[in-house]
């Protein structure tokens, strides 16, 4: 157990970051500066000169960093869900599906080779650091993503905000397989005969399907309940409030993992489903904003313990040759696999370039690392990953939250001028693409 003797600061520390976490949205909204950066930054000062702090080593406190980003992750996920006001349809999702079969599999085998010819990891070591870094971010990319659900009837996404709200809804559950896969490797070794069959028929055939399945029964039975015309006549789902969001978060997340599912899958399928029982209800709303909020409250703590790490050593593993991966990786696969996935579609070039650019990582990222050095075995490895997925989660954090504004800006008044319409006044977070 961690202990700390300074309950009184511990307390006013949260108290702070909890008001800080309400307004900076607000205060920061016309700025180029997001409010992940500030909260990672005050992590980093706050143990950097508070040593009696106790030390956030994620190595050492594996079960906490584990179960910290995962509910920080699945309640993202319901929120992204959520938010979505487009209806799902095969021809419509189009962008989504380019993203998560080309540019998903292209990233993750750049990155695997970055990390086996590069870095010198091993198998199982680079199999984690493609499977790690493959999923874009549901928690941390709020600024180019949809922001909230619209109740007007054909009110739909823009194509860019829709395209990495969408994307990484599923590509966190996507990458499962391959950390199962990385794992296996790890513990029987590189052969194939140890482990591949039941990686196929278990790990990707069952899991997936069962995570797809298992949000659609739980998506449908809830958005019968809460939109029925039993509940209409009570006001049930008004009187619970955002609470509903909630119970379907862990609803999904814990019946489909009981049944070795993908829980992940399975919560972000949830929300979408329940959106599309009554999608211009206003209880959407009213959910999602519930959500919003516990999202970023867990999102504040996992930053500053994600800043205090920093503080106290994580990156000291990381060199030259570290910092000149997470460089390519942010700048040169990602946004080149973007591309050419979304190469031939009919998203516009500005949209693509800001979707293929905007693939950003965080909490997600630092789940599947500190699941995956739980249950597997990487030998001397461990802290050399863990400084490279932190250093890729505060280089993205900078380097997107410092450019989201600006670009989203950009394309909204391309947008607009395409269409003929006047600029809309620039201090309406909205339009600005920031989320409130």
């Amino acid at each position: 157990m961690i202990e700390f003797e300074g309950s009184g600061i511990l307390f006013a520390a949260i108290g702070l970051a909890t008001l800080a976490a309400a307004l900076l949205p607000w205060v920061l909204r016309r700025a180029p500066v997001s409010w992940p950066i500030v909260f990672l930054g005050s992590g980093m000062a706050a143990f950097a000169l508070l040593p009696q702090l106790p030390d956030p080593d994620p190595i050492r406190y594996q079960s906490v960093a584990v179960h910290l980003t995962e509910v920080c992750v699945i309640v993202s996920l319901m929120g992204a869900g959520l938010a979505l006001n487009r209806p799902f349809a095969i021809r419509t999702w189009g962008t989504t599906w380019r993203l998560l079969a080309v540019t998903m599999p292209l990233t993750m085998l750049a990155t695997g080779l970055l990390g086996w010819w590069f870095l010198g990891f091993g198998a199982a070591g680079a199999m984690l650091l493609a499977a790690v870094l493959a999923p874009t971010d549901p928690v941390l990319a709020t600024d180019v993503q949809v922001n909230r659900p619209l109740a007007e009837p054909g009110a739909e996404d823009d194509q860019a905000r829709f395209a990495l709200t969408s994307e990484a809804g599923l590509n966190d559950g996507l990458a499962f397989p391959f950390t199962y896969a990385a794992v296996a490797i790890s513990i029987a070794g590189v052969a194939p005969g140890g482990w591949l069959a039941e990686w196929v028929l278990v790990d990707v055939l069952w899991r997936l399907g069962l995570g797809v399945l298992g949000g659609l029964a739980v998506g449908w039975l809830l958005g019968r309940l809460f939109f029925s015309s039993l509940a209409a006549e009570h006001r049930m789902t008004e009187n619970l409030q955002g609470f509903v969001a909630l119970a379907a978060v862990f609803l999904a997340y814990g019946l489909t993992e009981l049944a070795e599912g993908y829980g992940f899958i399975a919560v972000f399928v949830t929300a979408a489903t329940i959106r599309s029982t009554e999608r211009h209800h206003e209880q959407h709303a009213v959910m999602h904003s519930f959500v919003e909020q516990v999202e970023r409250l867990l999102t504040v703590a996992v930053l500053v313990l994600l800043g205090g790490a920093v503080a106290r050593g994580l990156l000291a593993p990381v060199g030259w040759a570290e910092v000149a991966v997470v460089a390519v990786f942010l700048l040169l696969v990602r946004p080149v696999a973007g591309w050419i996935g979304l190469a031939g579609s009919t998203t516009g070039p500005r949209e693509r370039a800001v979707v293929a650019f905007f693939g950003v990582r965080g909490v997600g990222s630092l789940y599947y690392v500190a699941y995956a050095l739980q249950e597997g075995d990487f030998a001397l490895e461990d802290s050399r990953l863990w400084a490279l997925v932190g250093l890729v989660v505060v280089s993205s954090v900078v380097l997107h939250g410092v450019t989201a504004t600006p670009a989203m800006a950009w394309l909204d008044d391309a947008r607009r001028r395409l269409a003929g319409k006047p600029e809309a006044d620039s201090e309406d977070p909205e339009v600005a693409g920031t989320s409130a």
